[in-house]
């Protein structure tokens, strides 16, 4: 006799378990659904139905990667990030949940700008692309650019633009930061998830994340606050009068963040909490183009 959808979630439950792997039924569930092309929720009608050969020996093929702590996104290939399907894999960070707030809160901004004035945004460290994709998407009077230094990253980040029909809005730049841009780029918003774990971290991390994500996408430094102080000393030139810095922080860095930015000339203006009630999500305005405006103001 063959072997149920019910049998074969428990059984691969319970080996996942021994394996270490955060809901190990969630994830063979996922697992499943991804081999049977059918929605999740789906499985729970078919619990009887019996599984035939070849799709046993995939999802037990699938299992054992997951076992292995392979992350269950490079699996199946792809993320839901703020809705949108996006491919991930080797040589790009997974994206995370607590940045789709970080998202959101970036295209109400953008959303909220005069739309003749031609929203422009920058994606620093566009990784698989998502946050540039999710502000394009939903913001959609905005062009974005975006940079990697990694070009297998940026592959990536332009089949995800290409999937949903926004190459004509996003333009992607190879290099290292700030530099790889044209002189005279401004923006109404610079977002980033930058690289934040402390080096001396790394290794202590989940297998998922320590093992597959790239290093460059985590390594933020002695410190973590390499890529902060980076952005701190040089974003202020690429930002319009009135646009905003926003960043993804780490678990413990806003306090540190927020002294980095204001000794380089910002107004942080607000630090936000995850679902956990974590701090993470940095905004701040850059001092001198705050006073710059008030003085036109005052003028006028």
């Amino acid at each position: 006799m063959g072997v149920t959808i019910l049998e074969v979630i428990q059984r691969s439950a319970d080996f996942l378990g021994k394996k270490g792997v955060d809901a190990p039924r969630l994830q063979v569930e996922l697992l499943l659904a991804h081999v049977l092309k059918m929605p999740r929720m789906k499985l729970y009608l078919n619990f009887e139905r019996e599984l035939a050969e070849p799709e046993v020996k995939i999802l037990r093929e699938l299992v054992v990667r997951r076992g292995q702590r392979e992350p269950l996104q490079h699996i199946v290939g792809s993320v839901s990030f703020c809705g949108l399907e996006l491919t991930v894999g080797p040589g790009v960070l997974v994206p995370r949940p607590e940045t789709e707030l970080l998202a959101e809160r970036a295209w109400k901004f953008l959303a909220s700008l005069p739309e003749k004035a031609g929203p422009r945004g920058l994606d620093l460290g566009t990784g698989s692309g998502c946050l540039a994709i999710a502000l394009a998407v939903n913001a959609a009077k905005t062009r974005i650019d975006a940079i990697d230094l990694s070009a297998e990253a940026l592959h990536v980040a332009r089949q995800n633009a290409a999937r949903h029909q926004l190459l004509d809005r996003i333009e992607f730049f190879h290099g290292d930061g700030f530099a790889a841009l044209d002189k005279g780029r401004v923006y109404d918003l610079i977002i980033s998830n930058p690289p934040y774990i402390p080096s001396a971290d790394i290794e202590t991390l989940e297998p998922e994340v320590r093992d597959f994500d790239p290093r460059m996408a985590l390594d933020g430094g002695a410190d973590g606050m390499d890529f902060y102080r980076r952005i701190a000393a040089e974003a202020g030139a690429f930002l319009k009068p009135q646009g905003r810095v926003m960043l993804e922080l780490n678990d413990y860095g806003s306090e540190i963040v927020s002294e980095v930015f204001a000794r380089a000339g910002w107004t942080v203006e607000a630090v936000e909490m995850d679902y956990n009630k974590l701090p993470r999500i940095f905004v701040a305005q850059h001092a001198a183009q705050s006073h710059d405006v008030a003085m036109r103001s005052e003028v006028n």
